[in-house]
């Protein structure tokens, strides 16, 4: 990859991780069991420019949440949990990155859309799975009632169903209308 090469990556990683940081201000609309829409573009741009990038872009959402004033802190650990492992999760949909260009080029569309299907399922469930462990660990004490295992299923489970559901109308979309934005030339 060339130098140039490198700096344009570098770039469109920082725009997707302000584009989903930005999105990330859209009001919740039920309280904790809103989709996250940052994880759109973090999903599309990893799928383009593969993991490297993609996790590279997921750290730098979790990072702009400090500068913004946007994170709950309890505790150091629950802070890197959520701040710093679940947002770079989300860049684990590179890993199907080459196979989905491949799939793209050969047009096998059906192929293509269960891959991307797989990818959002990857990233959202990882970073999901994050905060369901900080849910149980740190957040128990708001169950109220109820053991902190139910609710942080609960809470997280329906926040990360609604952003995978969220991600693939978007991914689906997009794949059906420009495929080729998913095999950049280098």
């Amino acid at each position: 990859m060339s130098k140039n090469t490198n700096v344009k990556c570098f770039i469109e990683t920082a725009i997707f991780a302000a584009l989903a940081m930005a999105l990330s201000f859209i009001p919740d609309f039920v309280g904790w069991f809103s989709p996250s829409y940052g994880a759109i573009p973090l999903v599309i741009f990893s799928l383009r420019r593969q993991l490297k990038y993609g996790l590279l872009a997921g750290l730098i959402w979790g990072l702009l949440h400090f500068v913004l004033g946007k994170i709950y802190y309890l505790s150091l650990p629950q802070v890197f949990i959520e701040y710093i492992l679940a947002f770079v999760s989300m860049g684990l949909a590179g890993c199907f990155s080459d196979s989905l260009a491949a799939n793209l080029r050969k047009q096998k569309k059906r192929t293509s859309l269960f891959i991307a299907l797989l990818a959002s399922l990857l990233a959202v469930g990882v970073r999901y799975l994050w905060h369901f462990i900080a849910g149980v660990i740190f957040w128990g004490s708001y169950a109220k009632g109820m053991s902190p295992l139910w609710y942080s299923f609960t809470v997280n489970g329906t926040a990360g169903f609604l952003t995978f559901l969220v991600t693939v109308s978007v991914l689906l979309i997009i794949l059906s209308a420009q495929p080729q934005f998913f095999d950049p030339k280098k």
